[in-house]
């Protein structure tokens, strides 16, 4: 089954500095009927303003995963790590027992815009750690790029729960195939462009889909389309 979900129906904030969308439950925003996907529990599409961000806050027993589409996001926490990520790289932060961290945008002129994705670990009172990865942007093309995953690699961060991150740009009018394990589910979200699944659901910028009970997959660019696909438990 594709279930889509349309970028109108997410739940927006705009805090000035801060303008969020939720794709699920997260802060003032309850929804019990949406609490998640499988282990994914927060998919926040963020736009943070020049020298603003979220000061340092408590995090547990999530895995935390950042990808920025747009400028930079410093990043800084109670483990010692100090960083700046930007597209081309992922970052992966294990909060396990506890850490503190902030996210800040260093840029004086330029918004970021970034995808801060949740997952529950596999495992609990895990020691809190960090890891930034950068890859190849042309492995993207017309391919799916494992950019985090539970085995982790030379351009792939590892996490600490059983799935593996894609992302890919296609070109108009290409495809790629992808098949997925008996019992297993796929997110797949649009960041821009526009996707045909199985010659059946169309997904545009900002589009996501919860897809379960699909064991093969054919997606399609209408149009030239970045997206993510993750494969979960």
């Amino acid at each position: 089954m594709i279930d889509v979900h349309k970028a109108a129906s997410r739940y927006t904030v705009d805090h000035g500095w801060l303008k969020s969308n939720f794709s699920f439950s997260f802060a003032d925003y309850y929804d019990p009927d949406n609490m998640g996907f499988g282990p994914l529990r927060v998919f926040n599409d963020d736009t943070v303003a020049p020298q603003t961000g979220f000061g340092s806050h408590p995090h547990r027993e999530m895995e935390i995963v950042s990808i920025v589409l747009q400028g930079q996001l410093g990043h800084r926490d109670s483990t010692g790590r100090q960083e700046v990520v930007r597209p081309g790289e992922v970052q992966r932060m294990s909060a396990g027992t506890g850490v503190v961290h902030s996210e800040m945008n260093p840029s004086a002129t330029e918004e970021v815009k970034f995808l801060q994705i949740w997952f529950e670990p596999a495992e609990y009172g895990l020691t809190p750690s960090y890891e930034q990865k950068s890859y190849d942007p042309d492995k993207l093309v017309n391919q799916l790029l494992p950019v985090v995953s539970t085995e982790g690699g030379e351009e792939t961060a590892k996490i600490h729960q059983d799935l593996t991150l894609y992302l890919s740009r296609l070109e108009a009018g290409k495809a790629v195939h992808f098949e997925q394990n008996p019992g297993r589910r796929i997110y797949l979200f649009v960041m821009e462009g526009e996707l045909v699944l199985n010659e059946d659901a169309t997904l545009e910028t900002r589009d996501a889909a919860r897809i379960t009970k699909t064991p093969s997959l054919d997606i399609r660019a209408a149009q030239d389309t970045y997206f993510m696909l993750i494969d979960l438990p």
